[in-house]
């Protein structure tokens, strides 16, 4: 996928660029397959803001995507590649052989035409979902389960791939794109490639509108704030924080506190924490 790059005949052009778009089929989404999709703005039951600088942006259609790949031994024909506002990666809409369609995630290098198979049985290519016993080391896969049957929960992201590292007794071991070293069972299934949209981290919007497009709002610093409203608030001029450590808006540690339950049910699947933790 290439990136448009605009000249600065405008403010808002300057430094802006962003995806072609080459690939992608400019159609209605297929009105079966979609629903309504509500907004929450960052607020809970009650009306209270409970998740920040979200709000507005552009009405949307929320695609139904396949992640359970449970059309088993059946082939699907690529009939088109779709954006989708939920996401960052792109979608495909796969024509399966008993009449049926469905939406799945772009693999990298699919193209309009091409056929997948979700089944046991089928050979190691890019878009085949598979169970993670039948994938030989190495393998590059995305779209992988937790849990046998659920649907696929990790590496969805666009560019996100995963890799079989290692495989003993009923579970696989995979490297995930954060970094983590995590035990999975091999009847989970995965869908063999790397997801498309690849160039989507150099996309540049170029201007604060386009991000209100996106449905985010301003981001402000705790430091400028007035005391009541943030506990880096307060002061005369620029001053410091004025506390050991960076803290959230209620109190809590920030910037390097581990948020994650320590008695948490899959500690003991996890082998290596991610680059974060």
């Amino acid at each position: 996928m290439a990136i448009r790059l605009y000249k600065a005949y405008t403010p808002g052009t300057r430094n802006r660029s962003v995806l072609s778009f080459e690939e992608v089929v400019n159609r209605k989404p297929r009105k079966k397959l979609t629903s309504g999709k509500h907004s929450k703005k960052g607020r809970n039951n009650r009306g209270i803001i409970t998740s920040g600088h979200r709000g507005g942006g552009h009405k949307r259609l929320y695609r139904q995507i396949d992640f359970g790949r449970n059309k088993r031994g059946i082939v699907g024909k690529i009939t088109s590649i779709e954006y989708d506002p939920n996401r960052n990666a792109y979608i495909c809409l796969v024509n399966y052989g008993d009449g049926e369609k469905k939406y799945v995630l772009h693999p990298r290098g699919i193209k309009i035409g091409d056929t997948i198979i979700p089944s046991p049985e089928a050979p190691i290519l890019s878009g085949n979902a598979l169970p993670l016993s039948k994938m030989p080391l190495g393998t590059a896969v995305h779209n992988i389960e937790i849990v046998p049957g659920k649907g696929g929960q990790l590496a969805r992201a666009a560019g996100a791939v995963a890799k079989i590292i290692a495989k003993e007794g009923r579970l696989a071991t995979l490297r995930l794109p954060s970094g983590e070293v995590r035990s999975i069972s091999q009847e989970c299934l995965a869908t063999v490639g790397r997801v498309g949209n690849i160039d989507i981290n150099n996309e540049d919007l170029g201007k604060a509108g386009s991000k209100r497009w996106l449905g985010k709002r301003p981001k402000v610093r705790g430091v400028v704030m007035n005391p009541v409203d943030h506990p880096h608030g307060g002061g005369e001029g620029r001053t410091p924080i004025g506390r050991k450590k960076p803290s959230t808006p209620w109190g809590r540690a920030a910037l390097g506190k581990i948020s994650r339950k320590v008695n948490k049910y899959s500690n003991s699947f996890i082998l290596r924490r991610c680059r974060n933790n």
